[in-house]
Formats: structure tokens, C-alpha cells, sequence
């Protein structure tokens, strides 16, 4: 087997995401939710129709692509007609089969209507760029954790081939939902993440508890967003795999 769908490394990797999500959501905390940057044509942008934060993301995304960030199947675009690498394409070890699978637009949306409200004080500060680049770094952090669902489900798939074929044969999505499900592992996710970011978002120094992002939204983040949204793509994955 492919060391990267062992599940103890696979594991390991969505642990080390969780700091670079919390430090990410730590970043964008410090200013305002400047609405601005996520409404369509708010900003004169020559040749280009969007957002400032779309317009930003698609430059970020244009620039790694030459550099064929996304030629690695853990790695996926929020933006269409990126430029092809300048650099000769990487032969990947073989890991999680072909598929189809993106949610960007989902993540996004729910990033900007549910998550900026949440993290951000309200209002107008005029940070727009820092803004927009710690959105960026948001972004990119929550779609490749949530995307690695797909290594996740082709883990899980090679260790009962046959128990995951019969229900992927059968179409049965809800079948498949209930295998990959662990509460007590989700449980103990939970936990851990509100632990971090009690550690890594305290105001140090201070002595009546203030953080720069509320410990229990970073669980909540998880269990209403972050974990439903991988086993989607987990599902998706596995529906697809045949």
C-alpha cells in the first residue's frame, strides 16, 4: 500500500491541518469582516468580473499552478483556466483513483456567509488586501482538509474491499455514510481541536480568558461544517471509485 493511505499517516497529516486552519482563522480574526471584499464587482477591476477576494484568490491560484501545485491529487482549485506548469509534470506514486470531486464553490460560500461572520467583528476596517490574502490562506487550508476525504475513503476502502464494493455497486450512498462514521474518533477531533485553539488563540497575558477566536467555534467549525463536508466528499469518492 501507498504509505500516504496508511490511515496512522493519513492520520497524522489532517492533525498537523488543523494547527494551519486554526492559525489561519487566527490571522483573519484580527480584522473587521469587510463585506466588501466578497461582493461581486464592489471593487473597479480591469478585466476582470468577481469579487476582490476571488480576484486575489484567482491570482494566487494562477501563480501556483505554473509551478504545478495542482498536478497532486491532494490539491484542488477554487478558480477555472489556470495557466499550465512551466515545470515538467511530477509522476505521482499511484494513491486515490481518478474522480471528479470538487466542492470549492461549497466551501467558499459557506466560508464567506457563515464562517467570516463568526470570526470577525462586523464593520468596515479597510484592510481590504490583508483581508483578502488571509482569506486566501483560509481557503486553501479548508479545501485541502476537507478534500483529503479522499484519501481517507480510499483508505478505508482497501481495508474491506468487499463490504465497501457491495454498497458502492448498490448506489448506497446512506449505506456508506454509516461505514465510514466513527463518533468515538470524531469525539476525540473534537476535543483536540478546541484544546489547540484554546492554546494557540490566547491573548497572552491575559487574565480574563480573552482569545482571538473562541475555542468552542473551532469545535463547532469542525462538527458542523469541517467533518460533515469531508465524509460528502468521502461518499462522493467512494460512489465514484467503480
Amino acid at each position: 500500500m501507498n504509505l500516504q493511505l496508511k490511515l496512522e499517516n493519513i492520520r497524522s497529516v489532517l492533525i498537523r491541518q488543523e494547527e494551519t486552519i486554526i492559525f489561519s482563522l487566527v490571522e483573519r480574526a484580527q480584522f473587521c469582516q469587510n463585506n466588501k471584499i466578497y461582493k461581486k464587482n464592489e471593487f473597479s477591476i480591469p478585466n476582470f468580473d468577481g469579487s476582490f477576494v476571488e480576484y486575489l484568490l484567482y491570482g494566487t491560484e494562477a501563480l501556483h499552478a505554473t509551478v504545478r501545485r495542482y498536478t497532486s491529487p491532494d490539491e484542488l482549485p477554487f478558480s477555472k483556466e489556470l495557466p499550465d506548469p512551466i515545470l515538467p509534470v511530477t509522476d505521482f506514486p499511484e494513491s486515490i483513483k481518478p474522480n471528479t470531486i470538487n466542492i470549492n464553490s461549497k466551501i467558499k460560500k459557506i466560508y464567506e456567509s457563515e464562517i467570516i461572520p463568526a470570526v470577525c467583528e462586523p464593520g468596515e476596517d479597510e484592510q481590504y488586501g490583508s483581508s483578502a490574502v488571509c482569506d486566501v490562506n483560509c481557503l486553501q487550508a479548508l479545501s485541502k482538509r476537507i478534500h483529503y476525504g479522499k484519501f481517507v475513503a480510499e483508505s478505508k476502502f482497501l481495508s474491506e474491499p468487499e463490504l465497501f464494493s457491495k454498497f458502492i455497486k448498490a448506489g448506497a450512498g446512506d449505506e456508506l455514510m454509516k461505514l465510514i462514521t466513527d463518533l468515538e474518533v470524531e469525539d476525540k477531533l473534537l476535543s483536540r481541536v478546541e484544546k489547540k485553539a484554546a492554546t494557540y488563540g490566547q491573548e497572552i497575558g491575559s487574565t480574563n480568558g480573552d482569545y482571538k477566536i473562541q475555542p468552542a467555534f473551532v469545535a463547532e467549525l469542525y462538527k458542523k461544517w469541517i467533518i460533515p463536508l469531508t465524509k460528502e466528499v468521502e461518499v462522493e469518492y467512494l460512489l465514484q471509485r467503480m
